[in-house]
């Protein structure tokens, strides 16, 4: 089936009883045993529920996966795969990453006895050194990175974190499966904050893990079961709804962040435009052979804090939010909201200055989005 046909399906046929096409939400904590050591296949919610199941089964089809967990957030998503490794372990990890999960490494991770080792992960030769490093056994990659949006090569990431034996883990959330698909280019779990493009209408909070292998897919759900950080129903079926029309919402995101990063390019108050999708952007060729879009995030420098400060509070369209990848643009202030807990040593090696605006382009006519930063910009 092909993937359009299998997002606006996504959940359709499964109540034979009575037709519905919507899958129902099912709110019931326990069900009931046909008899003595028999049951439906369901038992209790935190273990599996009928509506998160059709959502789990659809986007382990979406990823060519063995198997998918939804998550209660995209963080729960991710400690549920850090608790993969053995304390002692090390991660090799990419170093622009999303500052939450930077702090749910740097200090729950640590208390864990796991050990994190950043690199830029765009250096092949820098990760290959990484790896080789006793104690190392995964490789953690965002693709594009948050909020500097630098693309790895992903299959051959793939190759270095195989011949160390190393898990190669992606977190996808920028793009999704319906435009990159890290498990076909050699990863081992795809993983998502389904707050953002997957779900794309800011109202639902949500993480996805999906597995290539059957093996890592049963040992993820474990955890899901034993910690019990789940999706709840009506998530699971917001979710779902919302992947009907994640194709259709990904080619709009990318077409108005081109329109917007074109007018940005050569306005004299942009300094470091960071936007894949343009042809002279350093990552524009990795990402166009490894994906089918360059996504709907930018990233931009302004000439100083106070500029930033202006353009904030002058924008009317954008709105001022920490989130992403829904209908509505924001614009995010990476310093002080979403890498509020890096120090700052560790922002100045990366690059997230007190300049640095990140951009989330939603699914507005371009023409108010660009007149609404020529207006801020102008400010």
């Amino acid at each position: 089936m092909k993937q359009d046909t299998l997002l606006a399906q996504a959940g359709a046929r499964r109540n034979p009883a009575t037709g519905a096409i919507s899958m129902p939400i099912h709110t019931s904590a326990a069900f009931q045993h046909p008899a003595l050591g028999q049951s439906t296949g369901f038992d209790y919610s935190r273990t599996a529920n009928p509506t998160r199941l059709a959502l789990e089964e659809t986007v382990a089809a979406l990823e060519g996966a063995a198997g998918a967990s939804a998550f209660a957030s995209g963080l729960a998503a991710i400690d549920a795969v850090m608790r993969l490794f053995p304390p002692g372990s090390a991660l090799v990890v990419t170093e622009d990453l999303y500052g939450g999960t930077f702090r749910l490494f740097d200090i729950l991770g640590q208390s864990m006895g796991l050990h994190f080792l950043y690199v830029d992960t765009t250096d092949a030769a820098a990760v290959a050194r990484a790896l080789r490093k006793p104690g190392v056994r995964g490789l953690y990659v965002e693709m594009p990175t948050n909020p500097l949006l630098k693309v790895a090569d992903l299959a051959a990431l793939a190759q270095l974190a195989g011949e160390r034996r190393a898990l190669f883990i992606v977190d996808n959330t920028f793009l999704t499966a319906a435009a990159c698909r890290p498990l076909e280019l050699g990863a081992d779990i795809a993983l998502y904050s389904a707050t953002k493009y997957l779900g794309g209408h800011n109202d639902l909070i949500a993480g996805i893990v999906a597995s290539r292998t059957q093996e890592t897919s049963g040992r993820v759900a474990f955890l899901q079961n034993a910690a019990g950080a789940i999706l709840g129903p009506f998530e699971s079926w917001l979710l779902l709804r919302s992947l009907k029309t994640l194709s259709l919402r990904l080619r709009k995101h990318g077409e108005n962040a081109l329109a917007v990063a074109e007018f940005l390019k050569g306005h004299p108050r942009v300094r470091n435009l960071r936007y894949p999708g343009l042809p002279s952007d350093p990552w524009h060729a990795i990402l166009a052979k490894q994906a089918g879009s360059f996504g709907g995030m930018i990233a931009f420098e302004a000439q100083s804090r106070e500029a930033v400060e202006r353009l904030l509070a002058s924008v009317r369209v954008f709105m001022f939010a920490e989130s992403l990848g829904a209908a509505e643009s924001l614009v995010t202030f990476p310093l002080v909201q979403t890498h509020a807990d890096m120090s700052q040593e560790i922002l100045a090696r990366i690059g997230i200055t007190e300049c640095l605006v990140r951009l989330s382009i939603g699914l507005e006519d371009p023409a108010d989005l660009i007149a609404d930063l020529a207006a801020a910009l102008a400010a």
